[in-house]
This record gives structure tokens, C-alpha cells and sequence, in this order.
């Protein structure tokens, strides 16, 4: 609960166990750090009769009442005995410095770890860590980390949680090199007690954090990030990077589940809880600074209108932005109309502006495009000009506007210095390269629309599949599925033999596809398990006597029909180990495995949610590529919220996936499906799956 962490980041005295006067011990850091602390600092060393100058306590017990933290400087094998001594002596929250836990990947360290975790429940403290720098609160004078340095970052509305303490300070002082300062910066370590969901549980009820940070590596528990991060972004911006981009992990049998890597997972799953998803610290810290100086209002699709007086950057800001999505719409006639009047003819007046130069009319300009109906968001740009218009002068005057505004500049390092002081007087950011202001604009742009996700997420209604699926599953057996779900299948006959295939291609009409079934078989194709084109009864015999070779003799057959060529997409959901049940949308068919899927979500899916699935395709493809069918978005909407729905409603169903769903012109038709139960053998084989 977020009260339970009030000792520990709200901590009326600290202690210091394992506090030393050896500056090359950790103990001495902490003391150090600890100097600006308000309330008593008391030092717990056995062996000692003060340490910096403070008396100090011979063991936990023997401390006075009231102290709410404990800041460990203890060997890894003492921790468990001293979180217990904290309990025993009223002391609420706990530290842990040392590392040599679970992180070793020692058995034993692992062991080591689970007894802090069992010492800290069955006491009732609360344990930041193990193996973490600590915390810094600048507001409440605290710095609770072995890095004295970090006492120096001033107070603000940044509040960070990272799981990598290293990672904390970093973006701590990034920001406060940026103008923006610090409510709460804390390192998860190995989050043996206090995680994510804790301290964002305490954020969201905390009015002096303004924005949230997260530094993201790992996720055990990721519906609960998820559910921490949407209950916070509701009352606040929320930031977050994922680090680990190459960490691919195959943690489900189909290709759906061996597509996705928990970076891709993770992204897509903070981007739904209504996080903005930045790429790398800086664009963190920008975006951080551009949401705390302004919050637009919920928006599907917020427009931004680009001033320029420089074509060249205005372009790498407009091409930035059209690049992820970003909506740079047409101005009305009449804001055309009053930039006519305002700018010289030769001047680009559409959106993005271009007004060649900064002139005296250029607040003007800006009010003008910050008025137009469309626009949510005004980004300039204009590089340090001593024989120009002040852009300072210029932004006044909107700077109260309803429409943030937000600066991007370039020039002698002291020039924008005194303009990055003079614009945040005035509550607006300023970015000193074109294409860090496209990113800050870009998170407000994301922060609009997750939070109108998160206003639109009840659940889509989905078909009900009548009896319980229990055990495996083949093609046949699958697609029987498919059709109770309303979603189209290829006419098909299961054939016991050579009769009833010849009997099937006679009723079905050439070409057929023909098909081995066998539920433990997933990679048909590439085990020689399916023929193609099928037209006459000695191409049938050729390929089951091709079956026969390959070792599948007496197994039933599949006779499908042959579908119409067309372009082709995989639908999956899978049941991930951190985030539960999952929902995938790519481009499909042979080559899948080649690219990463286009849109994950986690289920239950909104409408909202599959109709952005949907739109993540390429345009090309939607549109109607190269003469094909064009995609019919709300049916594809409908298998997706079908595909997702059994998984949801089928406890048995691991995962299931169609591929390839083809688009063709009467809709979409599923050419091949593989549902994988739990307990399947192909759970075993992630790998060849």
C-alpha cells in the first residue's frame, strides 16, 4: 500500500547500519549523503563510540523510538537478521545497499534473497533494494544513496523509478542539467519487497510529483506495472524506457510467442496503460520537461502546427513528427487568409509554417496558428539570430495560451542558455536541436492520446466458442474453432485416406491444398507436410505418396480448397508468462518470423484498441496494395477481438494463431490455424515451434 512506504520515504530519523568514519567503506558514503537530512541521523556501529561525529548505537534494538528508516551498509549474509531486528525495534523501512543476491544467479544467493523477502513480510518493513544506490527526496532533504553528489539536485516535480540505481542518478542529474528538478528518484535494485507498483502506488497520491519517470529492464509481474501505470497516468504524465531492445525470449510455442521479445511486449503494454514510450534517456528527459510545463486535454488525434523561420530545421521537425504518426493538419481558410496578411508572399504559409526569417509579424503568426481549431499544440523553431526578432518578445504573449507552446533552437551555447532561462521563466521548454523538439512534442502528442485510450477501454464484446476446449488441437480441429468465431475458413474435408481425398478433390474442385494432420505437428510446410496446387488425381497420389516418404504414412489428411492470392497477416494470442494474455497483429505468412509483429496488445482488448491495431499496418497494405483487396477495418477488428476473446474465455488455450489470414476480396480467409493447449508437448519445444 502507498501509506506503508511513508516511513520509507517520509522517515521522521534514519539509521544507518554499518555507518563508518573509513571513506572507503559504504558506511561513510551514507553518513555523508545522509548530512542534509533534517531529522536525527543515527549511526549503528558496534564498534564505535561515534562515527562523523554522532553517537553511535551498538546494535538496531538499542536505538530510540521514532526512527522510520534503516539504511543498510551490512554484508548480503546479514541482511535477513538486521531487517528482522528492525522489525523487533519499531523501524518501519529498510535500504539495502549490498548487492550478491539474486542478481549473481547463485541458487544460493537467490535463497538469500527469498529470506530478506520472507524477513521483510513477516515484520512488516518495508525494503527498498536489495542491491540498489538508494533514494533521493531533494524536498524532504534526504538522500538516502551512497553518492554524496546527489544531495546536490534541487527539489521539482520529476519523480523517477528505475530499476537500475545507476540509472536513477543518471536521469536525476540529466534533468537538473536540464532546468528540471526532483521530488523522488528511486533505485529498485532487485526489488526483493518494494517494486514498481508500490512507489508508482505512492506517486499517484503524491501532488508534488508532476511527471513520472520509469526506467524499465525487466518485468516479473507485468500486469501489475501495467495496472500501477494506468491508475497513474489518469492524475499525471508517465514516462518510461525500456531498455533491452536485443532481448529476444521465446516464452510461448507458436510463432506469435517466439515473434515477441519482452522489449516489444513491454512497449506496447506501457503505451496501452497510457505511459508515453520514449527511445533513450534524453528523449526521456525532454519529454519529462515538455509535460511538465503543460498537459493538453485527452485527444484522439491532437494536431500540432510548426513555425520555422529556419526551412531546413523546420523540416527535421516535421519529418520527425509525420514519421510516428504525428497529425500535422491543414489550417482553416481563414488562418491562411490572416498569415497572407502577415507574412511575404514567397513565404510557406501552409502547416508547417515557414516565415524565412523571425520578422516583427511573428507573434502574430504564432497566435494565428495557435487559434486555428485544429491545432493543439504550437512547436517553433528558430536558430539564435542577434539581428532578429526576440523570440522571448514573441512567445510572450502566447505563453498563457491554452495551446501549449513549445521552443527548439540553435546557436552559441550561451545564447540558448539565456534563452532556455528566459522562455522557462515563462513555463515554456526550449530544445536545443530540431529533433529533440519534435520529440517533446511527440510525448504530448502521446500523453493526449493514452489518456484518451484509458477513457475508452471497456472491453469489446466478443462470440463465444459453446464447449470447453481441454485437449490438443489439429488444423482441422482449429478451424472448427475459427468458423464458431464467425471468422472465414477455406472449404475443407478431413480424409481418412486415399478415398476420401480423391472423393474430397472431386466435391471441392480444383486446385486443392492437401495437408497432413497431426496436432503435434506445428511447422507443416517446412517437415514436407503440405502440396500445393493440387489439381488432378495423380497430383493428389504424387502428394501423398510424398507424405508417406516424409514419414507421416496413415495419418489423416487436410483437403482445402485453394484461396485466391493476396497479401497475408498473422493473428495470435498467447498467454504471456509476464503479462498474461496477449494479443499479436503482423504481417503474416511464410516470412512472419522475419519481421516483428505490427501491434501488441494485452487483453481484455477495447474497440479502441483493435481499430488501432488495425491502423498500424502499413497504409499501403490497408489502402489496397499492388491491386489487392483493401483491408475492411472493422472486420479485421472483429477477428481480433474474436482471436483474443476465446484465448480469454478458454483457460485450456495456451495460444492460437492464424497464419496466414488472407486479405482477400470477399474479407479475410484463414488459411491455417494452430491452437496450442496447456499441457501440449509443443509448450516444450518453444524453440522449434
Amino acid at each position: 500500500m502507498a501509506s506503508s512506504l511513508a516511513p520509507l520515504f517520509r522517515p521522521r530519523a534514519v539509521a544507518v547500519v554499518g555507518a563508518s568514519d573509513d571513506p572507503a567503506k559504504v558506511g561513510h558514503a551514507l553518513m555523508r549523503s545522509l548530512e542534509g537530512f533534517p531529522g536525527p541521523v543515527l549511526p549503528v556501529n558496534p564498534r564505535a563510540g561515534t562515527v562523523g561525529g554522532r553517537a553511535a548505537y551498538p546494535a538496531v534494538g538499542d536505538l530510540p523510538a521514532g526512527v522510520d528508516l534503516a539504511v543498510l551498509a551490512v554484508p548480503a549474509p546479514a541482511v535477513p537478521d538486521v531487517i528482522e531486528q528492525c522489525g523487533a525495534a519499531g523501524v518501519g523501512a529498510a535500504v539495502v545497499c549490498a548487492g550478491g543476491f539474486a542478481e549473481t544467479g547463485d541458487a544460493q544467493r537467490a535463497a538469500l534473497q527469498q529470506r530478506v523477502r520472507e524477513a521483510a513480510t513477516e515484520q512488516g518493513v518495508r525494503v527498498l533494494g536489495p542491491n540498489t544506490v538508494g533514494f533521493v527526496s531533494p524536498a524532504d532533504g534526504i538522500n538516502a544513496t551512497f553518492v554524496p553528489e546527489a544531495g546536490s539536485i534541487d527539489a521539482g516535480p520529476l519523480a523517477i523509478v528505475a530499476q537500475s540505481g545507476g540509472m536513477n542518478l543518471l536521469l536525476a542529474f540529466m534533468a537538473a542539467n536540464g532546468g528540471l528538478g526532483l521530488r523522488l528518484g528511486v533505485g529498485l535494485g532487485n526489488a526483493a519487497d518494494v517494486g514498481f507498483a508500490d512507489v508508482l502506488a505512492f506517486l499517484a497520491d503524491d501532488d508534488g510529483a508532476g511527471v513520472v519517470a520509469l526506467h524499465v529492464e525487466g518485468v516479473a509481474d507485468g500486469r501489475a506495472l501495467v495496472d500501477a501505470v494506468r491508475r497513474v497516468a489518469i492524475v499525471k504524465p508517465v514516462v518510461a524506457l525500456k531498455v533491452g531492445r536485443a532481448d529476444l525470449r521465446d516464452f510461448a510455442v507458436s510463432h506469435t510467442g517466439n515473434m515477441i521479445g519482452s522489449f516489444d511486449l513491454t512497449r506496447a503494454a506501457l503505451t496501452q496503460a497510457g505511459a508515453v514510450v520514449v527511445d533513450d534517456p534524453t528523449e526521456l528527459v525532454d519529454a519529462a520537461r515538455a509535460l511538465t510545463a503543460a498537459r493538453m486535454p485527452a485527444r484522439a488525434d491532437p494536431g500540432v502546427a510548426l513555425v520555422t523561420a529556419q526551412a531546413g530545421p523546420g523540416l527535421v521537425v516535421a519529418d520527425e513528427l509525420r514519421s510516428r504518426g504525428v497529425s500535422i493538419p491543414a489550417f482553416t481558410g481563414a488562418t491562411r487568409a490572416r498569415l497572407a496578411d502577415l507574412l511575404p508572399p514567397l513565404t510557406y504559409q501552409e502547416n508547417p509554417v515557414d516565415t524565412a526569417r523571425p520578422g516583427a509579424t511573428l507573434p502574430a503568426v504564432v497566435a494565428t496558428v495557435a487559434a486555428d481549431p485544429s491545432i493543439d499544440v504550437v512547436a517553433c523553431f528558430a536558430i539564435e539570430e542577434a539581428s532578429a526578432v526576440d523570440p522571448t518578445a514573441v512567445l510572450r504573449d502566447v505563453a498563457s495560451s491554452s495551446v501549449p507552446v513549445l521552443f527548439g533552437t540553435g546557436g552559441p551555447a550561451e545564447a540558448v542558455g539565456e534563452r532556455s532561462s528566459q522562455l522557462a521563466a515563462l513555463g515554456i521548454p526550449v530544445f536545443a536541436a530540431p529533433e529533440r523538439l519534435a520529440r517533446a512534442v511527440r510525448a504530448l502528442v502521446a500523453d493526449a492520446c493514452g489518456r484518451h485510450r484509458l477513457e475508452h477501454a471497456s472491453p469489446v464484446a466478443t462470440p463465444g466458442v459453446g464447449t470447453e476446449i481441454s485437449g490438443p488441437m489439429d488444423e482441422h480441429d482449429a478451424k472448427a474453432l475459427l468458423d464458431d468465431l464467425g471468422i472465414a475458413t477455406p472449404a475443407r474435408r478431413m480424409c481418412a485416406g486415399r478415398h476420401d481425398a480423391l472423393a474430397a478433390l472431386a466435391e471441392l474442385g480444383p486446385p486443392v491444398v492437401v495437408k497432413v494432420l497431426d496436432p503435434t505437428l506445428t511447422h507443416k510446410t517446412e517437415a514436407g507436410g503440405v502440396v500445393v496446387g493440387v489439381r488432378t488425381e495423380e497430383a493428389l497420389e504424387r502428394a501423398l505418396a510424398a507424405f508417406d516418404s516424409a514419414g507421416f504414412a496413415g495419418s489423416a489428411v487436410l483437403v482445402e480448397r485453394e484461396a485466391p492470392p493476396g497479401p497475408d497477416l498473422i493473428v495470435g494470442a498467447l498467454r504471456d508468462q509476464a503479462f498474461g494474455p496477449t494479443l499479436v497483429l503482423g504481417l503474416g505468412g511464410t516470412a512472419a518470423e522475419l519481421a516483428p509483429p505490427t501491434a501488441m496488445r494485452l487483453l481484455p482488448l477495447s474497440g479502441l484498441d483493435a481499430i488501432e491495431m488495425v491502423r498500424s499496418l502499413p497504409a499501403e497494405l490497408r489502402e489496397g496494395f499492388r491491386g489487392f483487396a483493401p483491408v475492411d477495418e472493422p472486420e479485421l477488428a472483429e477477428v481480433l477481438a474474436g482471436v483474443g476473446g476465446v484465448l480469454a474465455s478458454q483457460p485450456k488455450i495456451a495460444s492460437i494463431e492464424i497464419n496466414p489470414l488472407r486479405i482477400v476480396r470477399t474479407g479475410f480467409l484463414a488459411l491455417d490455424a494452430l491452437v496450442v493447449t496447456v499441457g501440449d508437448e509443443r509448450l516444450d519445444a518453444a524453440g522449434s515451434a
